[in-house]
């Protein structure tokens, strides 16, 4: 029986695992954290509030394939997630933009989608080839909207200014003319993890030829005892920095344990506009099966982004440029990759790319199996 060396106990290290061990391989599931879940780890604290340690994790999809393997480990909550910014002079409207914002913002009166959309075309200022964040919100919004919503919480965000950003990085906000105010209206399933995504993780990672060990480094000399190692560690930290290291932006997390009735807007998460270090708030209450006690309490937690490096090197979030001149750095360390028999990169941090779960976990199950059948 072969074994095999997984770093990283997150979902794209759990899925391979399950998927090895199903197939018949032994797997040893390896994590420098002291847990199993990675980012998607949550917990319920004292006051009967279950919150995730590293921000909230939503799930959606459309991606029949990766519910049906999900379903194999959990039961499904429905959750469909809604986002409020809130202004200067407290009131708080729908983000991301839609007909109710305008409305509320510029105090004009849209009654149908087609004269918000013209409304939003009279501020946009055209341009044929956006080539960054900047041009493409002013194309589709104008200075005042993107000014407001956009260039505060970015600057915060990534620590440049929406004009050193690669486009996609704010094309993932969809634009709205209707009243739609769900956060991810397009995607048919979206719900939460019935009793918590570390109890799912707690299943798929339940198989006799899967063994667990967390609080452990990665170390190279471990790959001379496996067969093959799928490794979710930052890429540039395993060729050791040879081109330099890849920038990402991380999040410190400020918990308030306040009465029940305390919170801001009804939506679950509340963005800032303001040109303060924080970017958002999350009421862990809102959110089916995370009130799990009721004892009159509840949590806000306020995100704080900063440098990794000022982070305990906690990665979240890869920079991408408008220049891609980290993207360049990455595909230097994906040709080393390549040349590397015994160890491929997967996740996040092992393929340099913001990723979704339902993402994560649909490149986990085809890049697994293939390497099975490889195997044949």
């Amino acid at each position: 029986m072969q074994s095999i060396l997984i770093v990283g106990a997150g979902f794209a290290g759990a899925v391979h695992a399950r998927q090895l061990a199903e197939a018949g391989y032994r797997c040893q599931v390896i994590d420098r954290r002291s847990h199993i879940a990675g980012n998607a780890f949550d917990e319920v604290l004292p006051n009967g509030i279950r919150v995730h340690r590293y921000g909230p994790h939503l799930f959606h999809t459309n991606n029949k394939g990766v519910v049906d393997w999900l379903q194999r480990f959990t039961e499904f909550v429905p959750y469909e997630h809604r986002v409020e910014a809130l202004l200067a002079d407290g009131r708080t409207l729908p983000m991301p933009i839609n007909r109710r914002t305008l409305e509320g913002l510029f105090k004009v009166d849209l009654p149908t989608a087609a004269e918000a959309e013209q409304f939003l075309h009279s501020l946009a200022v055209p341009m044929e080839a956006p080539s960054n964040a900047a041009e493409y919100l002013l194309s589709q919004i104008g200075p005042d909207l993107t000014d407001l919503f956009f260039r505060p919480y970015t600057k915060k965000m990534w620590e440049l200014d929406l004009e050193e950003l690669d486009t996609s990085v704010v094309k993932r906000i969809p634009i709205r003319f209707d009243d739609e105010d769900r956060y991810f209206p397009n995607d048919q399933y979206q719900f939460m993890f019935k009793g918590g995504y570390t109890a799912a993780f707690e299943r798929i990672l339940d198989h006799p030829l899967i063994s667990v060990d967390v609080g452990r480094e990665f170390s190279k000399s471990m790959l001379n005892d496996y067969h093959y190692c799928f490794n979710s560690m930052p890429i540039d930290e395993y060729f050791d920095f040879t081109f330099g290291p890849l920038p990402y932006r991380s999040i410190r997390f400020h918990h308030r344990d306040v009465p029940a009735e305390e919170g801001a807007g009804t939506a679950t998460t509340i963005n800032f506009t303001d040109a303060g270090p924080r970017t958002r708030e999350t009421d862990w209450s809102r959110i089916p099966d995370h009130l799990v006690h009721r004892t009159g309490r509840k949590t806000l937690t306020q995100e704080e982004p900063c440098d990794y490096v000022d982070n305990n090197m906690e990665r979240y979030y890869p920079v991408k440029t408008s220049d891609g001149r980290y993207q360049a750095v990455y595909e230097k360390y994906k040709a080393l990759a390549e040349k590397t028999n015994e160890c491929g990169f997967i996740g996040r941090c092992g393929t340099y790319q913001y990723l979704d779960m339902h993402q994560v976990i649909n490149q986990s199950l085809k890049h697994v199996n293939d390497w099975i059948e490889r195997q044949k």
